[in-house]
């Protein structure tokens, strides 16, 4: 089925009890055994499955392609399930501009643990063949990348990691299943943030990861989801299945609207730089139109001048609001690089720009009254 197909049916079916369409909550923590010790309808505690997630990990599922989904409380649970699925000693690879936020797991959390990290410019394959070594274990890349939105070259990536026998993993959070496919270029697993783009709402945070295959990298991961506890609530799992099923329309919809922006950005004179893989000035932007379905919903533009400069832009605003998050129906800005802090690679005068659901029109005319009005 296509993709609009499955998002609307994947792990959704009508009551049985009740006729309900609309899927019910399950906030139940336990569930009851039968007299002869089974548990019919495969739920013993909700810390190791519930109705509601089972749902939604069928839906994550279908909708990349794979065998299965774990789904979690937040993305950093999930990426950091990943990276606890490896041992002490192990050595990953990982992109110099990856999410912040997973940088600073695999620095702060994970090097104390014992896990050795080469973090190298992925767009460079020479680089990343040069850093993988013997006990690389994990290849991890981020493709567009946060929040510079480089593309990298997920088939020669996961090349280069199945010749060194390590694990590839592709955090698909900006592109989402409409735009990128990561399992056909070689992924292992495939991880979101499910409080962005799956979502959609900027009401739920929500992490999962998507395994291509059963066995025992799976089961290790369930075995983390279920020890350690980082589940998401009934109520969570409801939300992004809610979400899930506009999924298609508004990322498509965000896509087109976003790439509008990024030309009117490319021409205007108080713009230094616009990240955008849509377009054509991109370094990145031919691998984008040969893995991805469209571009995406999320930019950047450098503004002319310093961090103070770009902050005033941001601070004129009036249709976009000034917010941490992206992939909702309402536009974001933020200055970045004062949100990361201490030890970001983020240039001073970026601002980050999540494209919503709104006119494109009224998003430039916006974003021409702040830059006209910066000092």
């Amino acid at each position: 089925m296509r993709i609009e197909t499955v998002a609307v049916h994947a792990g959704a079916r009508v009551d049985p009890a009740t006729g309900a369409v609309a899927p019910a909550i399950h906030p139940s923590t336990t569930f009851e055994r039968q007299p002869d010790g089974s548990f019919p309808h495969g739920h013993v505690y909700a810390r190791s499955s519930a109705p509601n997630r089972g749902a939604l990990e069928a839906c994550l599922a279908a909708l990349e392609g794979g065998a299965d989904a774990v789904a979690f409380a937040s993305a950093s649970a999930a990426t950091s399930a990943v990276f606890q699925a490896l041992a002490p000693g192990d050595h990953v690879v990982a992109p110099t501009d990856a999410y912040f936020g997973t940088g600073k797991l695999l620095r702060e959390v994970f090097g104390p643990w014992g896990l050795q990290t080469t973090f190298v410019d992925m767009t460079d394959l020479a680089a990343v063949e040069r850093a993988v070594r013997a006990g690389t274990r994990l290849v991890w890349a981020e493709s567009p990348s946060n929040p510079l939105w480089k593309v990298s070259d997920l088939a020669a990536i996961g090349a280069i990691a199945r010749a060194a026998g390590a694990r590839f993993v592709v955090d698909n959070t900006t592109a989402t299943p409409v735009l990128q496919s990561p399992f056909r270029h070689g992924a292992d697993l495939v991880v979101h943030a499910t409080t962005k783009y799956l979502g959609g709402h900027g009401d739920v945070l929500g992490g999962a990861v998507v395994a291509r295959e059963r066995g025992p990298l799976l089961d290790r991961l369930r075995l983390l989801q279920t020890a350690g506890g980082a589940v998401p609530s009934p109520f969570d799992c409801w939300l992004v299945l809610r979400g899930i099923r506009t999924l298609p329309y508004r990322v498509r919809a965000q896509s087109e609207h976003a790439l509008r922006v990024a030309s009117f950005l490319a021409s205007h004179p108080r713009v230094q730089a616009v990240h955008y893989p849509g377009l054509p000035s991109h370094q990145g932007h031919q691998i984008a139109r040969r893995q991805m379905a469209m571009f995406g919903g999320m930019l950047s533009m450098q503004v002319a001048g310093d961090a103070d400069a770009a902050m005033a832009v941001a601070a004129k605003v009036r249709v976009f609001t000034r917010a941490t998050s992206f992939g909702g129906t309402e536009s974001l800005i933020e200055h970045r690089a004062s949100i990361e802090g201490p030890g970001t690679t983020t240039p001073a005068n970026l601002l980050r720009v999540s494209i919503g659901l709104e006119h494109p029109d009224d998003l430039i005319d916006d974003l021409a009254q702040a830059l006209g009005g910066a000092a």
